[in-house]
């Protein structure tokens, strides 16, 4: 860092050329001292006006050996590697440098949950060199003291490479945040997810909520609001509907913009009930003015909403058409999470067979899908779940699932169910 106070380094640093290429997200890779840069969900890419390249502030700064910090209340992000500062303010075109202000032509940006900033800003900032390696789509990144390195022309297959979309869990006990606050957040932190779908519980002292948003929010994770019964698609239960849908909006008016829940995630699964199987037309009637019930009462909140559905939605019809069901929830929601829960990637049954129907359906909708695969026990056969499986063949299973599923836009990460038995996987225990 010893040129940061120069002028000539501050002048290159506004006038140098960015990079000359239009790649798509998915093409650009990053590597600093010889080593890839994993982007678990939110993806490098070219501005198209400042033609920079925009990468995940986190990740790259980690390492660059870079302590960074997100302040939500000021839509403010930190750099710090002693003994200079770096501050760079979502939407503003320039950084406060040791507070000296530096402009740049491509403003950070929050995009997929995550802090985007202009690579070689932030590279050359701190004494790194920064190369574009066209043919392999590669920006190579070498800082102070390292000899130029190139990794391997192959991605290495490390654990979590192929995780590149937006990872999430369900949290069923909100009693754990009493006591638990510090290790789920660890736990969403080193596994980079970037959402939460935690269950309401009212009796727990808003502040108990406020405080895990925020230590959320803090690291970039989205903490979404999560309820649903079975009965919930019967009207005479909608009054406990309006009541939960009462209880966040209330909450989310009287804290901290920090502190709200981001969205609205409901599991209400009516076809578990003995009358699905004997009355399922009407089952599905009730479930779907549920559905609509919540689409009008979540306007006044503004929140998003993420509708659990199993994977064979699509084959049961709104009643009266030839109209999908699972096409019908994809419209009235900004994404469902499908429950495609198999153990194996390929094959017939597989994750991936599984979940093409309404990933299809999705891309035309113009929506978002996010597959689910089980970590506890099942009653439903040995296939159904990772539960006594080694945690390696969640992770390969999921891998080669997204290298199948990647291909559909409509395709926005996987969610792992739940917390509690994917810790139990982690540990090796049952």
């Amino acid at each position: 860092m010893k040129k940061l106070q120069q002028v000539g380094l501050l002048t290159f640093l506004l006038s140098a050329a960015p990079f000359s290429f239009a790649q798509s997200a998915s093409q650009i890779q990053v590597a600093v001292n010889g080593e890839y840069v994993t982007f678990p969900d939110a993806q490098p890419y070219v501005d198209t006006s400042s033609r920079r390249t925009m990468v995940p502030a986190r990740f790259v700064a980690e390492k660059l050996g870079l302590a960074m910090q997100w302040n939500p209340q000021t839509s403010q992000v930190t750099l710090q590697k002693a003994p200079n500062t770096i501050q760079l303010t979502i939407g503003h075109d320039y950084a406060l440098v040791n507070g000296k202000k530096v402009h740049f032509d491509a403003p950070a940006v929050l995009r997929s949950n995550r802090t985007m900033v202009p690579l070689r800003f932030i590279s050359e900032l701190f004494d790194a060199r920064v190369e574009w390696l066209a043919e392999r789509h590669l920006v190579a990144i070498t800082t102070s003291g390292h000899a130029g390195a190139v990794p391997p022309a192959s991605v290495p297959s490390a654990p979590d490479s192929a995780w590149q979309h937006r990872r999430s869990t369900w949290l069923w006990d909100a009693s754990l945040l009493y006591t638990q606050q510090e290790q789920i957040i660890r736990f969403a932190s080193e596994h980079q997810l970037s959402a939460i779908y935690l269950q309401i519980n009212r009796d727990i002292p808003p502040t108990v909520y406020q405080a895990f948003i925020r230590k959320a929010q803090e690291k970039q994770i989205a903490v979404e609001a999560l309820e649903g019964r079975p009965q919930w698609a019967f009207p005479a239960n909608h009054d406990n509907l309006k009541s939960f849908l009462n209880w966040v909006r209330t909450y989310n008016a009287s804290v901290a913009a920090h502190e709200r829940f981001t969205g609205l995630h409901f599991d209400i699964e009516p076809y578990i009930l003995p009358e699905w199987k004997s009355n399922r037309d009407q089952i599905v009637q009730s479930w779907m003015d549920t559905v609509r019930l919540i689409e009008k009462e979540r306007r006044e909140s503004g929140l998003r909403l993420s509708l659990d559905i199993p994977f064979w939605l699509h084959q049961v019809k709104v009643p009266g058409t030839d109209y999908s069901l699972s096409a019908w929830m994809l419209e009235k929601a900004d994404a469902v999470v499908i429950m495609d829960y198999r153990n194996a990637a390929l094959g017939n049954d597989g994750i991936v067979a599984n979940a093409q129907p309404i990933l299809r359906e999705a891309a035309t909708l113009k929506k978002k899908v996010i597959v689910a695969v089980e970590t506890a026990p099942s009653a439903e056969g040995p296939h159904t779940s990772f539960h006594a499986l080694p945690l390696q063949s969640l992770k390969t299973e999921l891998q080669l699932a997204q290298e199948h599923l990647g291909q559909y836009a409509s395709f926005a990460g996987f969610a792992i169910h739940d917390y509690n038995h994917w810790v139990r996987l982690k540990q090796g225990g049952s």
